[in-house]
């Protein structure tokens, strides 16, 4: 259901003026669902570089990438399922797409910082391979 959201809001974005729209000043549910678009794509963005990051970190070791990616997979199943839950549970209001992209936008962020505390990070005081990703 999210992924159905997201494609609406991407066809709204296509064709509204969406450059006028100004995230922190929306007033219409179509322009809340749109800017809480944007966060998640841009949540997603940065968790792709993350996961990219950690398999490039990471690459001396077959074994692990395979182990990350079937996580990564299994991580969206959930991420899906647990958010398509929340969009259920306020089917009833106008609010049900924002409520959905923010859990998603929420897992997302929360699923890149475990990336990174697992995968880019050292057990001693060397610096980490990228900057703490922010929750």
């Amino acid at each position: 259901m999210i992924k159905l959201i997201f494609l609406v809001l991407s066809f709204y974005s296509t064709f509204a003026l969406s450059d006028d729209i100004d995230c922190t000043k929306v007033i219409s549910t179509i322009d809340i669902n749109y800017c809480a678009g944007v966060k998640l794509v841009s949540a997603e963005k940065i968790m792709n570089e993350y996961l990219s990051e950690s398999k490039k970190h990471n690459s001396n070791d077959s074994e692990l990438i395979k182990s990350i990616e079937e996580a990564q997979k299994a991580w969206g199943l959930y991420a899906d399922a647990h958010c398509d839950s929340i969009y259920t549970m306020w089917r009833e209001g106008t609010i049900r797409g924002v409520m959905g992209l923010n859990c998603q936008t929420k897992l997302t962020k929360a699923r890149t910082h475990e990336i990174w505390e697992n995968f880019l990070t050292y057990m001693d005081s060397t610096p980490p391979v990228l900057p703490e990703p922010s929750l």
